[in-house]
């Protein structure tokens, strides 16, 4: 039960906010509620009993720990002195989590006091080769510094940072062992694999920092964006930063012993991060507007503005990690006070207890809430907002540049500025949503930020399956462009005749006409006039494909039959610009062979064979693309099919790839099978076409669907 003071300091004001950004109405007066701080101000997002188990109740004990009984002259961690504070629960088997962060509070500060005294080289000396086992040692000596510094947000990005890189060295540690790294930290520290390497005690202790919602939780706390900068004791801090060196003299023994070496994961690189770029560069201009409107805005607590004013500073300085880091638990923080206010819940702004889930990006950004209602910060926030949330966080084909960092798996030193950039830059346009009257008008007249929100408001999703099938169209059609263009050999007469005496291949010509002349009716209107029975001549197909990839789909909460439909699309896209590709390999080198006089009379005809194919193919590929562009800008009237025609629709859907993966493997240079892909090809087209005459495919139900609209 979370305490009526703690919510009774959220009151209540209807509030007109600002209708700027993403796509809202400028004339709409509709009234939001919002939690604002009047009054008495919140200092903390940490409920009651969270608050008082990391501020309280590690000070409680005031007892003098000797340091030289925790850690020897030499900086070998005495784990033992540690290990003995951990608490366990009468039957022995789970631990007592507070009452070993009661325990463990003088060891903290002893530990603290112990670093505190500390020079910069004297630290570097005792422990930096205690930290080699990281993947990322010289982050220890940034932290010490930090813990000099006493500045609070500096301490708590500091946790942050030793959090995801502790994780990631564990991770490497594990696989010493075992096979498949856990992807959450709880589950990591729970396994045998670690308990083997480090002992079970110490993974206790571990726990109690960073592995539960039980205990401290430090880790989770500050990266969902609970915590304000006055919620951390450094002393906490300073003892994670022995733990881990404690864990690397531990590391050293058992790898000693079980004759093996550590290896480093290779860190990943953030996936399609060119495809959401879409602000332009931060410039001082951004940045002295953004340190305006975070003074004013009321979208997060002012406990919290310290995090912005340090993201900003790191940015200026090129940390652009840093930056990141700060930016997206704070805007977790903000879009979760947003959420309390729209879904009417304030006591989901405060950290939950052990017994019920924390409201994170995953609850904040979903469409229904536990309960099965619906999120109203979507139609709050607006579709633009939420797919550029979703496509930087969840997407599994975007940067998930959260997940990324907050897990380790990301370098801090070769952090891309650009990623920084347009979270730096959404964050100013989301501010200003929240921000009053008066400061908007300083700035609404200003062309950066007129460009700023225009931008935010046309922002579509570059990560979702369908965005990424539009880019695949189109860039097989940049593929098979490229065909007409490379030089062909001067063939014998009687070769050149041989297509058309083709049986098999003038039915082809003539199935790709009828079925072209079908599509050309759902084609957009500066392309209708276009007579399928004459084909498309080859410069129309840029154009037009790049007309109809161009279109926006709603893509924000696709069900699971849209995406299962976009699966197939993407894998005949893909197998299509594999053919492509491996058509212009072997192009190119049965050209250079025949001109060089390289090639034997078989391998002559075979090539030739291959022109007479090739002719034909390029057709059919155009074809399939029109197809898949076609049918994803009507993928939405799937839902109008009975289960049965869904069944049928999948499987014509199959029946294509089946194709294309067929056909992979017969232009492969080493088959060679030109016939057969004529013959191949030959039935397929059948099946389009037969398929078509159903009017069953998507762009003639939604074209339908339309008619039925319009004469009603």
């Amino acid at each position: 039960m979370v305490s009526r003071k703690y919510i009774n300091s959220f009151p209540t004001l209807v509030l007109s906010v600002r209708k700027i950004g993403f796509s809202f109405d400028l004339n709409v007066t509709m009234p939001f509620i919002f939690q604002i701080l009047t009054g008495d101000p919140i200092t903390s997002c940490l409920s009651p009993l969270v608050h008082d188990l990391i501020c309280n109740l590690g000070f409680e004990l005031k007892e003098n720990c000797d340091i030289n009984s925790i850690v020897t002259q030499n900086g070998e961690v005495r784990w033992k002195a540690i290990t003995d504070r951990v608490s366990y629960a009468e039957s022995g088997q789970s631990l007592d989590y507070r009452r070993s962060v009661r325990l463990l509070g003088p060891i903290c500060e002893a530990i603290h006091l112990h670093i505190s005294s500390l020079t910069r080289a004297q630290f570097e000396i005792k422990y930096s080769p205690w930290f080699q086992w990281t993947a990322y040692p010289e982050l220890f000596l940034e932290i010490f510094d930090a813990l000099e510094s006493l500045y609070p947000p500096a301490i708590s990005l500091s946790m942050m940072k030793l959090a995801s890189c502790l994780e990631r060295a564990l991770g490497d540690v594990f696989l010493l062992i075992g096979k498949e790294c856990p992807f959450l930290l709880r589950d990591l520290l729970a396994s045998a694999e670690l308990t083997q390497v480090f002992g079970h005690a110490v993974m206790d202790v571990l726990k109690v920092f960073i592995g539960s919602p039980c205990g401290l939780n430090l880790r989770n706390i500050l990266w969902h964006g609970f915590a304000s900068p006055q919620d951390i004791p450094p002393k906490y801090c300073s003892a994670l930063l022995l733990l881990t060196a404690g864990l690397g003299q531990l590391l050293k023994s058992y790898l000693h012993q079980a004759k093996v070496t550590l290896a480093h994961r290779p860190f990943v690189t953030l996936t399609n991060l060119e495809d959401v770029i879409v602000f332009p560069g931060v410039t001082d201009e951004v940045l002295s507007a953004l340190e305006n409107v975070m003074m004013k805005s009321a979208f997060f607590l002012k406990t919290m503005l310290p995090y912005w004013e340090m993201a900003v500073t790191k940015f200026k300085v090129h940390r652009f990690a840093d930056c990141a880091m700060l930016l997206l638990s704070q805007l977790e923080a903000g879009l979760r006070r947003v959420f309390a206010a729209v879904n009417k819940c304030p006591d989901r702004l405060l950290t939950a207890e052990s017994t019920i889930l924390y409201t994170t990006f995953d609850e904040i950004l979903a469409k229904h809430l536990n309960d099965g209602s619906i999120n109203q910060l979507p139609h709050f926030l607006g579709e633009p907002a939420m797919e550029f949330l979703w496509d930087f966080l969840n997407y599994q084909e975007g940067p998930r540049i959260r997940d990324r960092l907050s897990h380790g798996e990301i370098s801090l030193r070769e952090f891309p500025r650009e990623a920084a950039s347009q979270l730096l830059t959404f964050s100013l346009v989301l501010l200003l949503r929240f921000t009053e009257e008066d400061t908007l008008s300083e700035l609404k007249e200003e062309a950066t930020i007129q460009l700023l929100v225009s931008l935010a408001e046309g922002y579509r999703s570059r990560c979702h399956p369908a965005f990424q099938l539009q880019k695949q169209v189109l860039s097989c059609e940049k593929s098979l462009g490229m065909w007409p263009v490379l030089a062909l050999p001067e063939e014998p007469g009687q070769e050149a005749a041989r297509l058309e005496g083709n049986s098999e291949a003038y039915a082809c010509n003539s199935l790709i006409s009828k079925i072209l002349c079908e599509l050309c009716h759902h084609m957009p209107g500066s392309t209708c006039a276009v007579n399928g029975l004459d084909g498309l001549p080859p410069e129309k197909w840029p154009p037009l494909l790049k007309e109809l990839c161009s279109t926006r789909i709603p893509t924000l909460f696709c069900p699971r039959l849209i995406l299962q439909v976009l699966v197939l699309l993407r894998g005949i896209s893909s197998q299509c610009q594999r053919a492509s590709d491996q058509v212009i390999a072997s192009l190119q080198l049965r050209h250079r062979q025949w001109v060089e006089r390289r090639l034997r009379s078989r391998q002559r005809q075979n090539y030739l064979r291959m022109l007479n194919s090739v002719r034909l193919l390029s057709p059919v590929l155009y074809l399939i693309l029109l197809l898949l562009a076609l049918e994803l800008v009507s993928i939405h009237a799937v839902h109008s099919k009975s289960a049965q025609d869904r069944q049928q629709y999948l499987r014509f859907l199959k029946l294509i790839l089946q194709y294309t993966e067929n056909l992979v493997a017969y232009t492969n240079q080493e088959k060679n099978k030109w016939n057969e892909a004529i013959t191949l090809t030959h039935a397929i087209l059948l099946r389009i076409w037969t398929f078509s005459e159903k009017k069953q495919m998507l762009m003639q139900l939604a074209k339908k669907s339309t008619n039925q609209v319009d004469t009603s």
